[in-house]
């Protein structure tokens, strides 16, 4: 089955430049970081998002308030699209008092309750469990709330998504599983590691319905997502979108990505990239022109510069929090 399209007949300029505007941030932070890293000023290990920015960006478009996300490493796409603050979470990149964690936590440990984001996991596939455990707090609750579980085509392979698959059916659990497939599981490309052709028909087994989307429209996988959250809103249980999406730098910071041609890399940079989509959009529909969309880039420039210099100057986490946030006082 090919990756679901959609119209783009009915799409208002205002729907367009909040695309335009949120996904560039998310490009121009990630390269921001790429550059931070390259300094020494963030440790560690650091994947980056340059690419992948439809799929979060459509998706958050189908989010009510109180919805909940849950991901892998590859966060930082979704903390900006979810509303943390790019000086909060660079801040936390750099080990620095003013990030989300206090600094303590780096990519894979930052969390905003206020946001109802719950990570950022360095563990492969860990973060689907928790994505059910938040869905079924949810469903118990009785307040319609919908979970969004995010993790990748790697991710895809281990067992632990598949006994939540099966949990997640068996319980009728609002959670929408969202399939990364930015087509490689940090070196090995998908069609060396998974044996069905469309990873998201293995809901099938348990019952749970899925589809396809082309993860480089933010149109389609806007669509797919309102698809997806009508579905567990309505009380059917999980829902498995798989969105085809492609990532432009390496796994993380330290991998030169040589198990791929750099002719593959721009082929989709020119052919697919999902900020050009929109700005052509924007740009043939007469919505704007080519100096209004400068003035965006300059706006959004001028965020992610801030952004860098809250976190070089945050001071580092002073010796005493090494002990606090460790265990959660409960009462009787």
């Amino acid at each position: 089955m090919a990756a679901k399209k959609t119209s783009k007949a009915n799409v208002s300029k205002d729907d367009l430049m909040h695309f335009y505007r949120e996904m560039l941030l998310i490009r121009r932070f990630e390269e921001k970081a790429g550059q931070l890293y390259g300094m020494g000023l963030i440790g560690g290990f650091c994947h980056l998002y340059i690419g992948q920015e439809a799929v979060v960006v459509g998706l958050e478009a189908v989010a009510e308030e109180g919805d909940k996300r849950v991901t892998s490493y590859r966060d930082h796409g979704h903390m900006l699209a979810c509303g943390m603050e790019a000086d909060g979470v660079m801040a936390e990149l750099t080990g620095r008092s003013g990030g989300y964690s206090k600094g303590k936590g780096g990519s894979m440990h930052m969390f905003s309750k206020e946001k109802h984001f719950y990570g950022g996991h360095g563990i492969v596939g860990a973060q689907v469990p928790i994505g059910a455990g938040l869905a079924f707090a949810d469903k118990y609750l009785g307040n319609g709330r919908v979970t969004f579980a995010y993790f990748g085509d790697g991710a895809a392979n281990q067992g632990q998504v598949y006994e939540t698959f099966n949990m997640a059916a068996l319980w009728d659990l609002p959670v929408i599983f969202v399939i990364e497939n930015n087509q490689y599981a940090m070196g090995t490309s998908q069609q060396r590691s998974t044996s069905s052709a469309e990873i998201y028909e293995r809901g099938h087994a348990f019952g749970i319905p899925g589809e396809a989307v082309d993860g480089m429209d933010v149109l389609a996988v806007q669509a797919a997502g309102e698809t997806a959250v009508a579905h567990c809103r309505s009380s059917k249980g999980p829902y498995i979108l798989e969105i085809k999406t492609y990532r432009y730098r390496g796994h993380s910071m330290s991998d030169p990505a040589k198990y791929r041609t750099r002719e593959e890399v721009q082929k989709i940079r020119e052919e697919k990239d999902a900020i050009e989509h929109v700005r052509d959009l924007l740009l043939t529909g007469k919505h704007c022109n080519e100096d209004d969309l400068k003035v965006i880039d300059k706006e959004i420039k001028a965020v992610v510069n801030k952004s860098a210099e809250f976190a070089k100057e945050s001071p580092e986490p002073a010796l005493e929090e090494l002990w606090t946030d460790i265990y959660a006082q409960v009462e009787d």
